[in-house]
């Protein structure tokens, strides 16, 4: 890399908890997420849960100076809640909302209102081309009875999948984001095993936060205690993950993270922690054999995808349980619509009112109208759990393949018995 290119680039991210009317101190809060951002001087700052677009405005107005280039992620029916800011200039962005993200019906939850996505942002950081990406997952609300499951699992796959396909060209990929998984959860070992994307707090050569990185703490002035249950002391949901290429290779130098209380002041930024990471960049030549390491091994993206697509395959029976249900109140419904029209015909209907008979009429309109939304609602979310599950057969048959064939390879080597496929012409160059 040429000496006049940085040798560092800083990121930071943070769940804003930015709902208007329902977030406290929310105008507070920015004004102190604005003083914070601009006191610091990062390369790049990811923001979620941004939710009013007048909040940007008021940020990107504050930190016109510090951060020249921004961009706000616009998606669903209150917004993606997704920002970024950068020093360096942006090319392009790009937006994908994840195809299941809650019920409309679970207002006390309100995920579904919010339209999930991930962001790319593709930044030009002195030559170097950095494809940053921003994201929210769908919140846990039960560890123990977790029907959310599923579908944060089709979105951990449609983010591996946009990050796969979308960084091919790029020198550096970063990933910062509230994943609302933990380091273990399955939706994060899919989503690593699969794009090669590091965790920084378990790549970081220092660290300076949170015990064990968490995120979402206890001592945390907004943070609800039954949230962390059975976690007494916190979770770590909260990512900054990096990802070098053939030209460049990345290290997390340092990490660190906000430790609820804030200085000479009365309240935290948010009720989660922030996240600066400081990332090491080298060139590829110089660092090839740590590059070659983190390579995912066939047999464990295997076994993450199996277990992912047992997840998804479950999800989707509860589905059409679901769509069945719904099915039975719309017809239902129906029948109990031709009460009223049996009752306004027949001799001894005198002793019914109009009133009544209308009614008994319109709840079972009501009825039959909730019971169709809801039928259309699940017959979505099937076809999207379908469509996800054939993905995930397609990679694990490819995995397979792939399996099948390194164990072919070892045993035509060490036997000298012939390759078993034909020599292809127009073989990749190693």
């Amino acid at each position: 890399m040429a000496t006049e290119r940085p040798a560092k680039l800083r990121v930071f991210s943070l769940n804003c908890w930015g709902i208007r009317f329902f977030s406290k101190l929310c105008t507070q809060r920015y004004e102190m997420i604005g003083e914070l951002l601009d006191r610091e001087q990062h390369d790049i700052a990811l923001l979620q849960e941004v939710w009013s677009e007048q909040d940007f405005l008021f940020l990107k107005k504050k930190l016109s100076s510090s951060y020249p280039h921004t961009h706000y992620f616009k998606s669903g029916v209150i917004g993606s809640g997704l920002a970024a800011f950068s020093k360096h200039r942006i090319q392009d962005a790009l937006l994908y909302q994840y195809s299941l993200n809650g019920y409309p019906y679970m207002l006390r939850h309100g995920d579904w209102f919010g339209g999930k996505a991930v962001g790319l942002v593709i930044l030009d950081v002195l030559g170097l081309k950095a494809h940053v990406y921003v994201t929210h997952l769908h919140a846990e609300y039960s560890r123990a009875q977790d029907e959310y499951l599923p579908h944060r699992i089709v979105q951990s796959w449609e983010l591996l999948q946009f990050v796969r396909h979308t960084s091919c060209g790029a020198d550096l990929v970063v990933l910062g984001g509230d994943l609302n998984m933990h380091p273990q959860d399955l939706g994060n070992r899919l989503l690593r095993s699969h794009t090669g994307l590091r965790d920084c707090y378990t790549e970081t050569g220092t660290f300076d936060g949170c015990e064990d990185g968490h995120t979402l703490i206890a001592n945390n002035h907004f943070t609800k205690k039954q949230d962390l249950i059975p976690f007494e002391k916190g979770i770590r949901i909260d990512y900054i993950l990096m990802k070098g290429s053939q030209r460049v290779n990345m290290k997390c130098e340092s990490l660190s993270t906000t430790k609820g209380s804030v200085a000479d002041k009365p309240f935290p930024y948010s009720d989660h922690e922030a996240l600066t990471a400081e990332l090491a960049l080298f060139r590829s030549e110089d660092s090839r054999q740590h590059e070659s390491g983190n390579t995912p091994a066939v047999s464990e993206q295997m076994d993450v995808v199996t277990e992912a697509c047992a997840v998804v395959k479950e999800g989707l029976c509860q589905t059409e349980a679901m769509r069945d249900k719904a099915m039975h109140l719309v017809f239902g419904s129906l029948l109990l619509l031709l009460l009223p029209l049996v009752l306004a015909f027949l001799p001894c209907s005198c002793s019914f009112s109009f009133s009544t008979v209308g009614l008994l009429g319109a709840v079972c309109i009501s009825l039959f109208l909730s019971g169709a939304l809801l039928y259309l609602l699940f017959t979505t979310h099937i076809k999207v759990l379908k469509e996800t599950e054939d993905q995930m057969m397609l990679t694990s048959n490819d995995l397979q393949t792939k399996l099948t064939g390194c164990q072919l390879s070892g045993s035509s080597s060490s036997d000298g018995s012939p390759e078993l496929q034909p020599r292809s012409p127009f073989k990749r160059e190693e």
